[in-house]
C-alpha cells in the first residue's frame, strides 16, 4: 500500500527547516545584539547543514529583532546549537531572546 507524505510532519528524510529567534533589545543592547551576531553567524556558518542566516529588525517596532537561519533538517539546526563555539558566540545574543518556539520544517 501506498502512502503519502503529509507536509509538517516528519519521515524516514529530514526536510530543510528555517529557524526563526526573536530578540527584545533597546538602545545600547540593541547596538551590542547587531554586533554580536556576526561572530555568531560565523560560528554557526562553520557547522554542517547550515544554508544561511541574516538578522533584521522589525519595521513596526524597533525594539523587536529576528535571526533567520536555514539548514538542511532540524537535527543539523539541534546539532549546531550544541556545539560548544556556538553556546560561547552565542551568549551575548541569546540573553536577549524571546522564549518561544522557532523552528519551522519547509518543502
Amino acid at each position: 500500500m501506498a502512502t503519502s507524505r503529509l507536509r509538517g510532519f516528519p519521515d524516514d528524510e529530514e526536510d530543510d527547516v528555517f529557524a526563526v529567534t526573536r530578540f527584545r533589545a533597546t538602545g545600547d543592547d540593541a547596538t551590542a545584539l547587531a554586533a554580536a551576531v556576526a561572530p555568531l553567524l560565523d560560528a554557526l556558518a562553520a557547522r554542517p547543514g547550515f544554508a544561511d542566516g541574516e538578522l533584521g529588525r522589525s519595521a513596526d517596532d524597533p525594539e523587536l529583532w529576528a535571526l533567520v537561519t536555514r539548514w538542511d533538517g532540524v537535527g543539523s539546526y539541534r546539532r549546531a546549537l550544541s556545539n560548544a563555539e556556538v553556546k560561547i558566540s552565542g551568549a551575548p545574543v541569546w540573553v536577549h531572546a524571546l522564549d518561544e518556539p522557532g523552528v519551522y520544517i519547509t518543502d
